[in-house]
C-alpha cells in the first residue's frame, strides 16, 4: 500500500463522527441468508436454500417474489445485473440490462429546435427499453440452477394469487403516484384505488403470466403469447417496441470489475454499469489517506470522498457506455498514475468547483428506483443482484392484462449530450441512443473478498447514489469495524460532479459539521433516503450477518 497521509487537523473532527455505537448486530445465521426489500421475498429465497437449492436458485425465486411484492422496482418488465462468486472462488457477472428498440434514434426525444421534449423519456410508452429480466433469470438457471424451474417459479405465483399485505411505505408510495398513473394509463389500473396499510393486493393476472412463462420457458416472454400481448399493448399506447426487439434480446455474461483495496478484493459490475469502474476509481483515489484515523463522517473524511467522487463522476459522463458500442478506456481510467493526477489539485483548504473539473485526459487505444438483494448459500456461493424499472414504477405504464409495470430505462441514455437525466447525471456521446444499445447504469452489485475468503456481498437502489452508498458501506465495515447492520444504517452523503452539491440525509449529521461544510464552501442539499443498502457480512468464524437497511421495508432471513 502507498504511504498513508495523515493530517492532524482531522483529529479535531473525530468526535463529530456520526457512527452510532448503539446500533446492534444484524440477524445472524450459520448456513444461508437472503436480504431483500421485502420479507416475503427473503423468506421465499431462504425456503429455496432449505430445499437444497443454491444461491442461483434462490436468486430466481427471490427476483420473481420481488416482482410480485415490490412492484415499484421488482419486475419482469425491466432488467438488472448480477455479480457472483462461487465457493471455488470463480467470479463472473451477468448483464440483463434493457436495450433500446430497433427504431430508436439519438434525437428521438428532441423537438425541431433540438431541445429535449420534457417527460418523453420518463413516462409512457416511448420511455420503455426492451426488458431483460426474464432472459436473465433463465440464463442463470441454465448455467447454475440445480432445482427445477417449476420449484423456483411456484412460490411467486402462489404469492401473487394469495396477495401481498401493503406496508406503510408502500401505501405512501402508491398514493404519491396516483396522478402519474392517471396521466399515463388509458384505463384505470389496479393501483388506482385507495390502498391503505394492511390491505391485501392480489395480482391474479401476474400469476397467470408467470405460470405461462414457467410452463413455456423464456420464449413465452420473447416470442410467445405473453410477448405478443406485450408488444400489442405497448404499440396501442404509442410505443415502438416490436416482436423483433423481443426476439433479438439476449442476456450477456461479462467479466466483472475486480481490484484491490488494502487487503480486500472488490468484485463489482462492469459496463454498461458505471458502478464498478467508478467504485474502483474512488476507492483508489482515497486509499492513500488514513481514513480510520481521519474519522468516520468527519469534516476531512467528507472532503476526501466528495472530491474523489466528483472526479470519478466527471469521467463517468464522458467515457462510459455500452461496451458493445463504445471503446471504454477502462485500464487507463483506473491506473494509479492517472488517478494520482486526478487528485493532484485536491486540497484540504478549499473545495474544487465542479465547473473547474472536466473529464480526465486518457489515451484511448481503440435507476431512482431500483432494488437490490444479496444471497449467500450453505455451499459458500454468493451473489449480488440489482434490478430495476429505473424510476419508481418505471414508465408508470401498467399492462393490466399481464399484471406488471414497464420500465422507463430510455431516460438513462443521453437524450442530448450535456443535459441531465432524472438523476441529474450529465450524459455524453458515449451514452447516446442507438438501436439495440444498452443504456448506462449506476447499479453496483458488489462482492468483497478479504484474504481470499468471501467477506461481504452488498448493493443498493438509488440511481446515481448507488455507487456512493456501496462505497461508504464497504468503508464503514473495513475502515471503521462496523457490523453490517451498523454499516448499512449509518448516515450517508453523496456528490456526483454535477450539480455541484453535497447531498446529505436530513437530521443525520450534527449541525456543527453541516455548518463547517458550508463555511468551507460546499453547497448542501438534503435528501432522504440516500440508497437502501442490503448486505451480508461473513464473519471470521463463518457466521453470516445480515444488514437490512432501515430506510426501507428490507428484511434479512437466514437459517
Amino acid at each position: 500500500m502507498n504511504i498513508k497521509l495523515v493530517f492532524s487537523l482531522t483529529l479535531l473532527f473525530i468526535f463529530s463522527s456520526c457512527k452510532n455505537n448503539n446500533l446492534t448486530e444484524g440477524l445472524t445465521a450459520n448456513n444461508g441468508m437472503v436480504v431483500s426489500a421485502r420479507e416475503e421475498a427473503s423468506k421465499i429465497g431462504v425456503d429455496i436454500l432449505k430445499k437444497g437449492g443454491n444461491a442461483f436458485d434462490a436468486m430466481i425465486a427471490t427476483d420473481l417474489a420481488l416482482a410480485v411484492s415490490y412492484q415499484s422496482a421488482g419486475n419482469i418488465g425491466g432488467g438488472g445485473f448480477m455479480v457472483y462468486r462461487k465457493a471455488s472462488g470463480e467470479t463472473g457477472a451477468l448483464d440483463y440490462r434493457e436495450k433500446a428498440p430497433l427504431t430508436a434514434s439519438k434525437d428521438m426525444y428532441l423537438n425541431e429546435q433540438g431541445n429535449i421534449i420534457k417527460g418523453m423519456s420518463l413516462a409512457g410508452s416511448m420511455a420503455i427499453g426492451v426488458p431483460g429480466t426474464i432472459a436473465g433469470i433463465f440464463e442463470v438457471h441454465e448455467k447454475f440452477g440445480s432445482l427445477p424451474i417449476e420449484t423456483l417459479f411456484q412460490p411467486a405465483i402462489d404469492l401473487a394469487n394469495k396477495g401481498v399485505v401493503i406496508t406503510k411505505k408502500q401505501s405512501a408510495r402508491i398514493k404519491s403516484h396516483q396522478k402519474y398513473f392517471q396521466l399515463v394509463n388509458k384505463e384505470k389500473i389496479l393501483f388506482q384505488k385507495e390502498v391503505n396499510v394492511g390491505d391485501t393486493l392480489r395480482f391474479v393476472n401476474l400469476a397467470n403470466t408467470l405460470s405461462r412463462i414457467m410452463k413455456n420457458g423464456k420464449n413465452e416472454f420473447y416470442k410467445g403469447e405473453t410477448g405478443r400481448k406485450l408488444v400489442d399493448f405497448i404499440n396501442d399506447n404509442g410505443g415502438i417496441i416490436s416482436l423483433m426487439d423481443l426476439e433479438l434480446y439476449e442476456a450477456v455474461w461479462r467479466d466483472p470489475v475486480e481490484f484491490e483495496y488494502d487487503n480486500l478484493k472488490v468484485i463489482s459490475m462492469s459496463p454498461p454499469s458505471s458502478g464498478g469502474v467508478c467504485l474502483e476509481q474512488i476507492m483508489k483515489m482515497v486509499e492513500p489517506y488514513e481514513l480510520n484515523v481521519i474519522g468516520h463522517n468527519s469534516l476531512d473524511y467528507i472532503k476526501i470522498l466528495v472530491e474523489a467522487e466528483r472526479r470519478s463522476f466527471a469521467d463517468r459522463s464522458y467515457y462510459l457506455g455500452d461496451p458493445d458500442f463504445v471503446d471504454i478506456p477502462k485500464e487507463q481510467l483506473v491506473k494509479k498514475e492517472y488517478l494520482m493526477e486526478r487528485m493532484s489539485d485536491f486540497s484540504f483548504n478549499s473545495p474544487t468547483p465542479s465547473n473547474k473539473i472536466s473529464h480526465g485526459n486518457v489515451e484511448i487505444f481503440e435507476s431512482d428506483e431500483t432494488t437490490h438483494y444479496s444471497i449467500v448459500d450453505q455451499f459458500g456461493n454468493a451473489i449480488a443482484v440489482t434490478t430495476t424499472l429505473n424510476g419508481s414504477y418505471g414508465s408508470q405504464l401498467y399492462c393490466s392484462e399481464l399484471g406488471f409495470f414497464l420500465n422507463n430505462e430510455m431516460d438513462d441514455f443521453s437524450s442530448k449530450p450535456g443535459s441531465p437525466n432524472m438523476f441529474g447525471l450529465i450524459g455524453g456521446s458515449a451514452n447516446k441512443i442507438e438501436p439495440q444499445k444498452r443504456m448506462l447504469s449506476s447499479m453496483t452489485p458488489t462482492i468483497v473478498e478479504k484474504e481470499n475468503r468471501l467477506f461481504m456481498t452488498l448493493g443498493s437502489p438509488g440511481g446515481s447514489r448507488i455507487i456512493t452508498s456501496v462505497l461508504q458501506t464497504i468503508l464503514n465495515v473495513h475502515e471503521f469495524n462496523m457490523s453490517m447492520n451498523e454499516a448499512v444504517n449509518s448516515p450517508r452523503f453523496h456528490h456526483q460532479w454535477m450539480p455541484d452539491i453535497i447531498t446529505i440525509e436530513p437530521n443525520s449529521f450534527n449541525s456543527e459539521l453541516t455548518k463547517e461544510l458550508k463555511l468551507f464552501g460546499y453547497n448542501i442539499d438534503y435528501r432522504n433516503p440516500i440508497g437502501i443498502v442490503d448486505g451480508i457480512l461473513v464473519k471470521a468464524n463463518g457466521i453470516l450477518e445480515g444488514g437490512a437497511d432501515k430506510r426501507g421495508d428490507d428484511t434479512a432471513v437466514g437459517f
